[in-house]
């Protein structure tokens, strides 16, 4: 390859510890080195009074590397932040808690070499280190789940062109939620193709508390702002998994229906309501607590959480379609350039 193709790395960053050890590993990485590494601080507040990010650890790179402000807006605004400002045909996005391997810079420039013209972005691989000695935790479960997931911007590279053509990340996703498939289907949408590529990213499991998975349900009203703007069929374009917001509904409803059913004085359908709530509430914690190390920390937390989850995602999905109710899409300008049909084989007369 005499003339890998020039890239730039965007690293969107809440200033976490992770942070440095993530820029340490790209510079420690070999091949082709990125020609810009933009690393946007996301940190709420006035850019004079934060602490500075480590961009010392980028050894080497650090000539190339510079330093924005996004002002709290969210990775979707971050990621806008730091693309709009880069001059490379190739803008690499990498998560602040991901580890590039060692030769992921040399992957990477294979990875864009060998993407058609028609190729609007290409994704890294992602690998997601689990625990040998024990079953993971539900948390550990959920993150290794980033190893399947499609278009995922923990290590995904686009055509710079590509991202003006559909106006870039969308920032009414506030969260690390869904903005990445989002844009995807849109790239798509206007006739781009994305590739998976070669190159391997770790992306090891944070460390979270024993509630994180009710601040996960937020996540519920940025279902509904896909709902909107790309329709109820987005989860098998995007390949995302459906979840259970149908059963979490069910059991919703049966609690609800239970609580109202005493208070009128109908013991029986009341009693029967109940039923179906705790056999819903069994199973879902079941369906979690079974495959973990069932210890009584995560035992304990799994019961908790599996209580309260069902009416919180609810509600969150019924504030989201209220919120977003009118949305459109960003609209999509420049289509790619058409692919070569196949040509077909001759057909030969009969002898």
């Amino acid at each position: 390859m005499s003339t890998p193709p020039a890239y730039a790395v965007v690293v969107p960053t809440l200033g976490r510890p992770c942070l440095e050890r993530c820029l340490a590993a790209l510079a420690g990485s070999v091949g082709p080195a990125p020609r810009e590494v933009v690393v946007v601080d996301d940190r709420p507040g006035p850019r004079g009074g934060l602490s500075p990010l480590p961009l010392d650890a980028l050894g080497e790179l650090r000539g190339v590397a510079r330093a924005a402000h996004s002002g709290g807006r969210g990775p979707a605004a971050a990621r806008n932040t730091g693309w709009l400002t880069v001059t490379t045909p190739w803008v690499v996005f990498l998560d602040d808690d991901v580890r590039v391997t060692p030769t992921w810079r040399a992957d990477l420039a294979r990875d864009l070499a060998r993407a058609e013209p028609w190729t609007g972005g290409v994704q890294g691989v992602l690998d997601v280190p689990l625990p040998t000695d024990r079953r993971p935790t539900d948390w550990e479960r959920g993150t290794a789940g980033l190893a399947r997931a499609r278009w995922a911007t923990a290590d995904m590279a686009y055509r710079t062109s590509v991202l003006d053509a559909v106006g870039g990340f969308d920032e009414r996703f506030p969260r690390a939620f869904r903005e990445d498939a989002d844009l995807a289907l849109r790239v798509m949408a206007v006739g781009w193709r994305l590739e998976r590529g070669t190159r391997v990213t770790r992306h090891p499991v944070r460390p979270s508390g024993l509630l994180v998975s009710l601040r996960q349900q937020a996540g519920n009203a940025d279902d509904a702002l896909m709902v909107r703007l790309h329709g109820r069929d987005w989860w098998g374009r995007a390949e995302a998994p459906r979840g259970r917001l149908r059963r979490h509904a069910l059991i919703t409803a049966a609690g609800a229906g239970a609580a109202a059913l005493a208070l009128a004085r109908r013991p029986a359908l009341g009693a029967a309501a109940a039923l179906g709530w705790a056999a819903g509430t069994a199973e879902f914690a079941w369906a979690r607590i079974a495959p973990g190390p069932r210890t009584p920390r995560e035992v304990t937390a799994m019961v908790a959480t599996s209580v309260a989850i069902p009416p919180l995602a609810v509600w969150h999905r019924l504030r989201g379609t209220l919120r977003h109710r009118g949305r459109r899409p960003l609209p999509g300008r420049f289509p790619p350039p058409v692919p070569p049909e196949p040509v077909a084989a001759p057909v030969r007369p009969p002898a």
